[in-house]
């Protein structure tokens, strides 16, 4: 196999909101809001027997219409599935030191059900809109696929 000339910078995301998102506005017309997300890791601690979860905190830029969708419909603890890419910037402080930023620039998102109750819920709607879909594709007399049909193959 040949080696590939390129490369993969994508970042995938399942998380709590954690600010509030305030989007910053341009005069061409462009905006840009920053926010952060939490995501735990938890394990059982084999000497102690405890559970223990550790929280990484996420720093997210969107841009655009994106941030003004998350302004409108995003809210602090909403739980995200979050796509993007990973940015470092470079910034100077009040000092004058060079200081460093990774952030994700977030390209898609999907709102997570929060909790066993809403979990149930997002399952029961789902089957529902699944159950509507097919028998509105029967009403549409879609060919049915699934009708075996005699071949030749040998298995």
């Amino acid at each position: 196999m040949a080696a590939s000339q390129g490369s993969l910078n994508k970042v995938m995301l399942i998380g709590n909101v954690g600010t509030e998102i305030k989007p910053h506005y341009f005069e061409g017309g462009g905006s840009v809001a920053n926010f952060s997300i939490a995501t735990n890791e938890s394990y059982v601690n084999k000497s102690t027997n405890q559970r223990v979860v550790n929280t990484e905190w996420h720093n997210v830029v969107v841009y655009n219409k994106l941030a003004e969708i998350f302004e409108k419909y995003v809210n602090v603890g909403d739980k995200l599935y979050i796509e993007g890419r990973l940015r470092t910037r470079k910034w100077q402080d009040d000092k004058g030191q060079d200081r460093y930023t990774t952030e994700i620039v977030a390209t898609e998102f999907t709102f997570l059900p929060r909790g066993e109750k809403q979990d149930q819920t997002f399952e029961r709607q789902t089957s529902q809109e699944n159950i509507q879909q097919k028998s509105t594709q029967n009403q549409e007399e879609t060919p049915d696929f699934n009708e075996e049909e005699e071949d030749d193959l040998p298995f």
